[in-house]
C-alpha cells in the first residue's frame, strides 16, 4: 500500500494552500504543520481520491492509515481517520492494538476525541470482552490521552453506558489539574445526562469535581 499512500499524499500536496496553513497551525498551537486544506475541501478531495483509486480493506487499509499517520502535516491524520471510518464493522479484535498506537502517537484532542468516541467506542461495543483488559489499563496510565480515552469511549453509548464504570473512572481522575481530563469528565457526564439526568446530578452532587467539569456536566441538566 506504499504507492497508494504516496499517491494520496501527492494528491493532497498538489492542493496545499500556504495562506490558509498559517492560521490553521496557530489554532492548533503550532503543534503540527498544515497543508492549509480545510475540512470541507479535505473531505471532497478524499472522496474524489476514493472514487478514482478505491478504498483498501483489512490489513491494507490499516497499513495506509499508519503510513498517513507518519506524515507530518495534520491533514493526513484527519484523512487517516476517514479511512478508519470505513474500516468500522470489518475490524478484528486484535486491531485495538493499532487503534491504541494511534491514540498515543501525534496526540492532541482532534485525533484522540475521534479515536476514543468513534473508533475505540465502536470497537469495544463490538468486542466488549476487551473492555476490562484495556480500559482498566488506560485509566491507570501515565499517558493523559489514554486516560481521556477511558473516560470518553462510552460517549455515544447512551442506554448502553456502563455508568458504574464511567463514574469509577471519573473518581480516579477527579483531582487532576489537567485541562483535557477535566474537560473529558464534564463532556462524558453531559452526554450521559441526556440518558439519565438523575444519575448524573446525584453523582455531581456527591463528588468533588473541578468547576470546569461541573459546568460542562450540568449544561443540559434542568436546574
Amino acid at each position: 500500500m506504499k504507492e497508494y499512500a504516496e499517491s494520496l499524499a501527492e494528491w493532497f500536496r498538489d492542493h496545499a494552500d500556504s495562506a490558509k496553513a498559517s492560521p490553521m497551525e496557530a489554532y492548533m498551537r503550532g503543534k503540527f504543520p498544515f497543508l492549509g486544506i480545510k475540512t470541507p475541501e479535505r473531505n471532497r478531495l478524499t472522496k474524489e481520491f476514493w472514487s478514482r483509486h478505491g478504498i483498501p480493506a483489512g490489513d491494507e487499509l490499516l497499513d495506509v492509515v499508519k503510513r498517513l499517520w507518519s506524515l507530518p502535516e495534520r491533514e493526513f491524520q484527519n484523512v487517516a481517520m476517514a479511512f478508519l471510518g470505513k474500516h468500522g464493522k470489518r475490524a478484528r479484535e486484535e486491531d485495538i492494538e493499532t487503534f491504541e498506537e494511534l491514540v498515543v502517537t501525534k496526540s492532541w484532542w482532534d485525533t484522540v476525541d475521534y479515536l476514543a468516541s468513534h473508533t475505540m467506542g465502536d470497537h469495544l461495543a463490538k468486542y466488549p470482552e476487551l473492555i476490562p483488559r484495556y480500559t482498566e489499563r488506560w485509566i491507570a496510565s501515565e499517558n493523559l490521552w489514554l486516560r481521556r480515552t477511558a473516560i470518553l469511549y462510552q460517549l455515544r453509548y447512551k442506554e448502553r453506558t456502563d455508568a458504574g464504570r464511567l463514574f469509577r473512572y471519573i473518581e480516579k481522575c477527579k483531582e487532576e489539574n489537567e485541562f483535557f481530563i477535566r474537560k473529558a469528565i464534564g463532556w462524558a457526564l453531559r452526554e450521559y445526562s441526556k440518558t439519565d439526568e438523575s444519575a448524573v446530578r446525584a453523582f455531581v452532587d456527591k463528588t468533588p469535581l473541578s468547576p470546569l467539569s461541573v459546568r460542562e456536566a450540568l449544561k443540559f441538566v434542568s436546574r
